[in-house]
């Protein structure tokens, strides 16, 4: 049957089974969206305040769904303002396509209205960019974008779509979308790993996100569990192993515990999966678990002696690494070594307490009564961030969205949207700082347009809390802009949004506000009034070991 370009992109996106996708019209996508209007009942469009939110919410829909993220912009500033979305994607490996308007094909290198080279723009931070001058190559383009952006290792894929490209006509033959070609691992370096792993005694896990994005937290259990092995997890890998199993030994890295830090230091084995040793992770990596042999699975061969020198490298998907791994190995006893990381674990707790005040772990203590399994926990970046992975419970893969690589302030309300239109019957909640969420507070619209039942609260310090605690231990406390004397009302300005405002002020007020929130079954942000020097801690500084680590900052 013969198609236009835009019924053309709405029956390729329906092949690959997208039912939602956000963005934001113009111009050169008008004809995109009258297709999306004739398509209405099988595509549901989600309408952001921002390009840059409906990028954030197309990422946090894949992130919380395991689906590839779509994200629909205009040309010129609707392509630019994707940028930093298709960016936040691509370091944390999530995938997106990306389709982006642009001018007529005619009118294409002539400076014209709302022209930009977005794909000479996005070639450093997508897996692959197209731009499509020929209608015949519409379809195809957009199946190879599917795939690309599923493929090995995942991330971002944009397709950029003249006006003129849009409104053509062509033959359409609908197909059923390819899979992804199976990486082949050596059965050899599996036997080479095995050996290792059944010799070592001090063993130790580090999860990444690669184990998320492999559906591999099933098989990191098995192989744990069998052969007794502790489990760290990176931010990206959060929820990947169950945070109450007795062989979690926390977040690892700058501000992962005391018992993590030390078992790295002190293990005579790493076994490191779908992780790219960060420098958050390693820090100098010369010194890191530098008396353990260091065994690196990943589908991606490019970070195999990228940022860390390893031992074995064993390329492959972790879901199906680890599940040959769990088959061969011997079933082994590390007590002794689990209990001494938890010991490590117990010595030092950096309790902050501030009188009658509300504090981060008082709150979190009732996120973690409130809170299912399921349910799922979106943040923003800095000090909040830390706090959640160090104090709430993940206990499932998929319930934990955060930026990781990018750092992305104002990442989390369009993240929290896309989450909660991927999983309509799970509670979504999104932790924030005053800072970041000043960053795209515009995205409450959104919220209210569409009635989500998402909590927003609000880590209010009223200071960028990350950056002056570093200026706290590095600069002598000179806090350059770092204090910047916002009179932002949050209650009230949730309620010009038409959004439900509320606010927690003392410890004694955490417990039935929280309630409160969760009950009203609708969009609702809660200002959290907390200290400015309530820090994130533990933290071990950049380059040091677990025995500089700090726990107390006044």
């Amino acid at each position: 049957m013969k198609l236009n370009g835009s019924d053309i992109i709405c029956e390729v996106l329906l092949e690959h089974g997208v039912d939602t996708v956000f963005g934001y019209p113009g111009g050169a996508v008008l004809n995109i969206y009258d297709a999306l209007y004739k398509y209405s009942d099988r595509i549901t469009h989600i309408l952001t305040a921002h390009e840059q939110g409906a990028s954030h919410a197309a990422d946090g829909y894949a992130r919380s769904t395991g689906k590839t993220g779509v994200v629909i912009a205009t040309s010129g500033p609707g392509a630019t303002n994707l940028v930093t979305g298709i960016a936040t994607a691509m370091m944390d490996s999530i995938p997106m396509v990306a389709i982006t308007g642009n001018v007529g094909t005619p009118a294409l290198g002539k400076d014209s209205f709302q022209e930009v080279d977005i794909t000479g723009i996005t070639m450093p931070i997508t897996k692959h960019n197209f731009i499509v001058r020929d209608v015949e190559k519409l379809a195809p383009i957009l199946r190879k974008a599917f795939l690309i952006a599923r493929s090995g290792r995942p991330g971002p894929v944009l397709v950029d779509v003249p006006k003129d490209i849009t409104a053509q006509f062509t033959e359409f033959t609908s197909e059923k979308p390819k899979k992804p070609a199976n990486v082949e691992t050596s059965n050899d370096d599996v036997a080479k790993a095995v050996k290792l792993i059944n010799e070592s005694k001090r063993p130790m896990i580090y999860a990444g996100g690669g184990v998320i994005s492999a559906n591999a937290s099933e098989q990191l259990l098995a192989l744990a569990e069998r052969a007794d092995i502790p489990v760290s997890c990176s931010l990206m890998g959060m929820g990947g192993f169950p945070s109450d199993h007795r062989l979690y030994c926390g977040l690892i890295g700058m501000h992962g515990g005391y018992g993590s830090a030390m078992a790295t230091d002190n293990c005579d084995l790493m076994l490191v999966v779908g992780a790219r040793f960060s420098d958050r992770v390693a820090g100098d990596a010369k010194s890191f678990a530098k008396n353990a042999k260091i065994i690196q699975i990943d589908i991606d061969a490019a970070e195999f002696d990228k940022n860390v020198l390893i031992d074995l490298s064993i390329r492959g998907s972790a879901e199906d690494v680890l599940a040959k791994l769990a088959e061969r190995i011997e079933k082994a006893d590390h007590s002794e070594w689990v209990d001494q990381i938890a010991k490590w674990s117990n010595e030092i707790h950096c309790t902050q307490e501030d009188g009658d005040n509300a504090t981060p772990e008082a709150i979190f203590a009732e996120l973690n009564k409130i809170m299912q399994p399921d349910d799922i926990v979106c943040t923003d970046v800095g000090q909040h961030q830390m706090w959640t992975a160090q104090m709430y419970n993940f206990k499932k893969p998929r319930t934990f969205v955060s930026s990781g690589g990018l750092g992305t302030m104002g990442y989390g309300l369009g993240a929290s949207i896309g989450s909660q239109m991927g999983n309509p019957d799970k509670r979504v909640v999104l932790i924030t700082g005053d800072g970041s969420f000043h960053m795209n507070l515009n995205e409450l619209t959104t919220l209210a347009s569409y009635n989500l039942p998402i909590v927003v609260l609000v880590m209010n310090n009223q200071v960028l809390g990350m950056v002056r605690q570093w200026q706290k231990l590095f600069y002598d406390r000179r806090f350059s802009h770092t204090d910047p004397c916002r009179k932002t009302d949050f209650v009230k300005l949730a309620e010009a949004f038409g959004v439900t405002g509320m606010r927690i002020s003392k410890a004694a007020e955490i417990e039935s506000t929280l309630k409160a929130a969760f009950d009203k079954n609708g969009p609702v942000v809660v200002d959290c009034r907390i200290s400015k020097d309530i820090n994130a801690l533990p933290m071990i500084p950049p380059g040091a070991g677990a025995d500089k680590i700090i726990t107390e900052m006044n």
